[in-house]
């Protein structure tokens, strides 16, 4: 009887990810992914973790998305990191931005154009770190090279907890070119240098901006430098002389973004100021023209000379509402006329007094 041999071991489909599909990899990136409504092709899940990712699971499910099940190798592998917490979303092909896409973006939300301009980061991990920053900043959108750039990879679009979905991604490849035509469509370019004379705080970063931060090492590029209109510098108190990449650039879109939250004059249209409310309503001439007929000459003299004193005492700065009904009244001292007169509700109809009291003709 020949020996038992253990089967070799069967490579991973070929199928769990076309190319024309991407992964999003992670349990925030694939719930964002699910609430920007991203066409999903599959969702791929770890046995072993199943359990606690029930509730995308399900989601899934109730989509009508197939479940695949794969081993965390293999997901690994198919991700390219292994933070992927067990889960992955595949889907179509992510679509990229244009600058007028962005104009557009800022016009929809009614905002000055505010945007952030990656030059040349290295790490996917400050990458995908700035983009979660820009959008929780309410940044629009994000231009970066498509060279001597991290990649949008899995991982990156880890690091970034799914903020790549609400923003728009604009690729190009000559970012030089690309902010000489963001200056041109009227936005200042907001550089960060160690040797700038302004702080960020001194500096104005109000209005239509772009955010301009540099690679881990070299900083701004010459070409990039030489396109912006201001650089500011973040204030160093201690023996370290610079920051990471993602936390100068995030202190630079906080505090872009604590000032434009300050003045909204910068941002929206001037509202139109609205009419200013009358002093007096305007249905305030009916029921004075109720009363003013009170002395007719068909009434009773005595009835006639009362109302008469009354019109003779009222002081003629009185305000028109304070003859409405519920208003600030005049006394009389007669009942069949201050008991007697017709109410009026707030809708505008009329009801007899309590009492049955006759209503004047």
């Amino acid at each position: 009887m020949a020996g038992w041999s253990r089967p070799p071991a069967s490579p991973p489909p070929v199928d769990l990810l076309g190319e024309d599909e991407e992964i999003v990899a992670g349990r925030h990136p694939v719930e964002e992914a699910f609430i920007a409504h991203r066409k999903a092709v599959r969702l791929l899940v770890v046995p072993q973790r199943r359990q606690a990712l029930e509730k995308l699971v399900l989601h899934a499910t109730n989509l009508r998305i197939p479940i695949v099940e794969v081993e965390g190798g293999t997901l690994t592998s198919l991700a390219g990191f292994d933070g992927h917490q067990g889960i992955a979303l595949v889907t179509d092909r992510r679509q990229y931005a244009g600058l007028d896409d962005l104009l557009a973006r800022a016009i929809e939300r009614e905002e000055a154009p505010f945007v952030i301009v990656l030059d040349s980061l290295e790490d996917p991990q400050n990458f995908g770190s700035l983009l979660r920053t820009a959008e929780a900043c309410g940044v629009q959108g994000v231009v970066y090279p498509t060279h001597r750039q991290a990649p949008l990879s899995a991982a990156a679009i880890k690091a970034s907890a799914g903020a790549v979905e609400h923003l728009l991604l604009v690729p190009v490849d000559d970012l030089a070119d690309a902010l000489t035509d963001l200056h041109v469509r009227g936005l200042r370019i907001i550089g960060s240098d160690a040797d700038a004379p302004l702080t960020a705080r001194q500096a104005d970063l109000r209005g239509p901006v772009a955010i301009v931060v540099g690679s881990e090492g070299q900083g701004l590029g010459p070409a990039v430098r030489r396109r912006c209109d201001t650089v500011v510098r973040i204030p160093m108190r201690g023996h370290v002389s610079s920051l990471n990449a993602s936390v100068a650039g995030s202190i630079l879109l906080y505090e872009a973004s604590s000032q434009r939250a300050g003045d909204r004059s910068l941002v929206t249209p001037a509202p139109v100021e609205p009419a200013s409310e009358p002093a007096a309503p305007e249905p305030a001439a009916e029921p004075a023209a109720e009363i003013a007929p009170a002395p007719r000459a068909a009434e009773p003299g005595p009835r006639r000379r009362r109302t008469a004193r009354v019109a003779a005492a009222e002081p003629p700065a009185h305000a028109a509402d304070e003859l409405l009904p519920g208003g600030p009244g005049v006394d009389t001292g007669d009942p069949a006329v201050d008991g007697g007169a017709r109410s009026v509700d707030p809708e505008g109809s009329q009801s007899a007094p309590p009492g049955g009291g006759r209503s004047r003709a």
